[in-house]
């Protein structure tokens, strides 16, 4: 597959990172049985990662604004481009030495993404997408799923943990969902559930309290594999309101419609 000289710049810098991140991830597995434990390496490996991303892109197009998940927002000259980037999504599979994690590097134009690239190192899988010129693993062309119905489908979502969500609206949520559908995955990586969802592993996907970083580059996957992303109401504000929903026509609107079905407390 041909790539635009932007696309380029991204997939070296989501490799690079990758196997720094790779180096690192085998040392973190090592530290496991450590009494210090591994969470201090995780968060080494993590702004390293980003120091990495960060260096190549900004070497390319150094005017333009960067978004990081460990460095935040950075201001460039050039007004209409941002970087939007996760150095690994997924950190705390990394830190319990699960092999299911990733690089995700969006680039925005016009607030509107237009090229994302996503590297999961542990399984050598890279995911690239150009607006307009479809979504690829590993040169492969991409395409969603093609069920209709929730009953033959796999859906993927992000369980709220400690500290994290509305734990009671959720479990409301996955009721409605799980009583409708083949089965409920969570692998813990919002970048790699959008990407699995782009190349037909998952039918669909939803998930609040999501952030920039987690979503902008597997979300221009899925639609360039002929998928819909909206945020849970069906409009285009997931940045601002942290939620996600993707999967083909058919899947996107039954799975919203079970989302948002009321249902009674679950502790009923």
């Amino acid at each position: 597959m041909a790539r635009s000289a932007l696309l380029h710049v991204m997939v070296q810098a989501a490799l690079k990172a990758g196997r720094s991140l790779s180096r690192d991830f085998g040392e973190v597995q090592n530290l496991q049985v450590s009494l210090k434990g591994p969470g201090d390496y995780v968060s080494q490996a993590d702004r390293k990662a980003e120091d990495i991303v960060r260096s190549e892109l900004m070497r390319a197009r150094p005017t333009y604004d960067f978004l990081g998940e460990e460095g935040g927002e950075t201001k460039g000259s050039d007004g209409a481009h941002r970087w939007i980037v996760d150095p690994l999504d997924g950190t705390t599979n990394f830190l319990h030495g699960i092999p299911i994690f990733g690089v995700s590097i969006a680039l925005e134009r016009n607030d509107e993404i237009v090229a994302g690239v996503i590297f999961n190192p542990a399984m050598d899988e890279l995911y690239t997408a150009e607006r307009g010129g479809g979504a690829f693993l590993n040169d492969r062309r991409l395409r969603v799923a093609a069920r209709r119905k929730l009953s033959d489908a796999v859906i993927a979502t992000g369980v709220p943990h400690l500290g994290r969500g509305h734990h009671g609206k959720f479990l409301i949520e996955l009721r409605n969902v799980m009583g409708e559908v083949a089965g409920v995955r969570r692998t813990g990586s919002a970048a790699l559930d959008l990407a699995f969802t782009a190349a037909g592993r998952f039918d669909g996907y939803w998930e609040k309290n999501i952030n920039a970083w987690d979503i902008a580059a597997g979300m221009l996957l899925v639609r360039e594999a002929g998928g819909f992303v909206t945020d849970l109401e069906g409009g285009n504000r997931m940045f601002e309101n942290g939620t996600v929903l993707a999967g083909n026509e058919y899947i996107h609107k039954a799975l919203k419609d079970a989302v948002q079905r009321p249902g009674l407390s679950p502790d009923k």
